[in-house]
């Protein structure tokens, strides 16, 4: 097969980004020891406007469109996304050319001081910047404040470390690429806090017509994981899901079985609606992902959804 003798590879400049395109760039020298490659580090939007919740600034998206201006402009030829940073509809002429191996999905309770979420005092401050955590949270833990949390995962830490938090909840992947995986003091389990759609997935994107760095993608992409995300982007996709709604979905494979658990929440947590299907992975996963909105849509999904204008704080 030929393959394009030179890769840019465009990336957010965080540590965790940057991580994340050294990765994969190392991933096609195995495949490919000839090729040449570039890391193109880029300040998105998201990356600018730290300061701000990014339910109020439109979401995840602003993490990606910096990113695809230089995929069309010809600057680069690859994006590597977190898969839950990746808007639910692509832009035209856009394509996820591959989507690696998951690490790790589920969210983790870091805290210098307690061990779990149970131990903490009434009127702990927690920290997240997730509306899909904080409706999880004041749902279980009404007695907690939550409250935002932005910046790189170095930066979170620190806040933790100079006490502004009594803990704070952040992506498990995330900190063991960056190798801080003994910052973790608990695991949260899927069925305590549910993961973000894509979450602890790397997508590879690139113009839709660049044939040939498409098939050289190919080796890179994991069916089961690709599978997963898919089942869950649909069920995000059906709901207008987007990190201005507090929604969750997770697919799970088991030999020739498939799970997805979903949920919507308003942000304080006080509606929550929750299902869980199971489908043979022979099945189309869209398919999978439209049927669990549809029965989220029925305990009254769409209510919940309605009502969240204005409220996102």
């Amino acid at each position: 097969m030929t393959h394009p003798s030179n890769i840019v590879i465009a990336t957010r400049e965080s540590a965790l980004a940057m991580w994340q395109a050294r990765h994969i760039e190392a991933r096609l020298h195995a495949l490919y020891p000839a090729i040449q490659t570039h890391l193109l580090g880029m300040t998105t939007e998201g990356d600018r406007m730290l300061g701000t919740p990014l339910a109020k600034i439109g979401g995840k998206g602003l993490f990606v469109k910096e990113l695809e201006l230089a995929l069309a402009s010809g600057q680069a030829d690859i994006a590597v996304h977190s898969m839950k940073d990746v808007p639910m509809n692509l832009a035209p002429g856009f394509s996820i050319a591959a989507i690696t191996e998951r690490e790790d999905p589920r969210d983790a309770f870091v805290s210098n001081d307690y061990r779990d979420l149970e131990s903490l005092q009434p009127g702990s401050v927690i920290g997240t910047s997730s509306l899909r955590r904080e409706s999880q949270l004041r749902a279980r833990f009404p007695r907690f404040r939550v409250e935002p949390l932005r910046g790189n995962v170095q930066t979170r830490l620190r806040k933790l470390d100079e006490g502004r938090y009594a803990a704070i909840i952040l992506a498990a992947a995330g900190l063991k690429r960056l190798g801080l995986g003994e910052r973790i003091t608990r695991i949260l389990e899927p069925s305590y806090s549910l993961p973000a759609v894509g979450q602890g997935a790397l997508g590879i994107e690139c113009c839709s017509d660049r044939g040939e760095v498409i098939a050289a993608l190919a080796p890179l992409n994991d069916p089961d994981t690709r599978w997963c995300v898919e089942a869950e982007r649909a069920l995000s996709r059906a709901l207008a899901g987007s990190c201005q709604v507090p929604l969750g979905g997770f697919a799970e494979i088991s030999g020739t079985s498939a799970r997805l658990r979903g949920f919507v929440a308003s942000p304080d947590g006080s509606r929550m609606v929750y299902d869980d299907v199971s489908a043979p992975r022979s099945e189309v996963p869209q398919e999978l992902g439209n049927a669990v909105a549809q029965r989220l849509i029925a305990k009254g999904a769409r209510e919940i959804l309605a009502g969240l204008d204005g409220q996102t704080r």
